[in-house]
């Protein structure tokens, strides 16, 4: 991977936290505000998962960063890296489970109140939304196993020269 990628990438990745730090400090409160005459049983628990999953994006744009500080040095390929990969896998995984527990909070909504404040259709998409983020930490696990083999496989090379 190239200076220039790099460099791009993790340009990418600070806007991208800025980004997350504004909806975290901005955007909840204000969203707090909007829902103030809602029913706390229901807007807490949305802006806890907002919140939360908001983190969970920090939680992966810090890993990356830290890995292409691997890649830039040459040093991916070592078991120290593992680290990262599996919190970043475990951030995908939280982010999912956040996902259901939104589609079980919209879910509770419909249950409680007359008529429908969601559309049950939506909240089968966000069932979906979140089977396919399950998919993405499976995804990257496959890449940790691989991960996992080229360590193998360089450790054994630096056995033979």
């Amino acid at each position: 991977m190239g200076k220039a990628s790099i460099t791009v990438l993790r340009v990418i990745i600070a806007i991208a936290l800025l980004g997350s730090l504004a909806v975290q400090v901005v955007i909840v409160p204000l969203l707090w505000l909007d829902m103030d005459g809602g029913r706390p049983d229901i807007t807490i628990p949305i802006l806890a998962i907002v919140v939360l999953g908001v983190g969970t994006l920090q939680v992966t744009a810090v890993c990356i960063w830290m890995l292409l500080t691997r890649v830039r040095r040459g040093t991916v390929f070592s078991p120290s890296s593992f680290r990262y990969v599996d919190t970043i896998i475990g951030a995908i995984a939280t982010a999912s489970v956040l996902t259901f527990g939104l589609a079980v909070v919209g879910a509770y909504a419909n249950r409680t109140t007359p008529g429908d404040e969601i559309a049950p259709g939506l909240v089968g998409m966000i069932c979906g939304v979140s089977l396919v983020i399950a998919g993405v930490a499976l995804v990257v696990y496959v890449m940790r196993q691989l991960l996992a083999q080229a360590v193998a496989f360089r450790s054994e090379l630096d056995e033979v020269i």
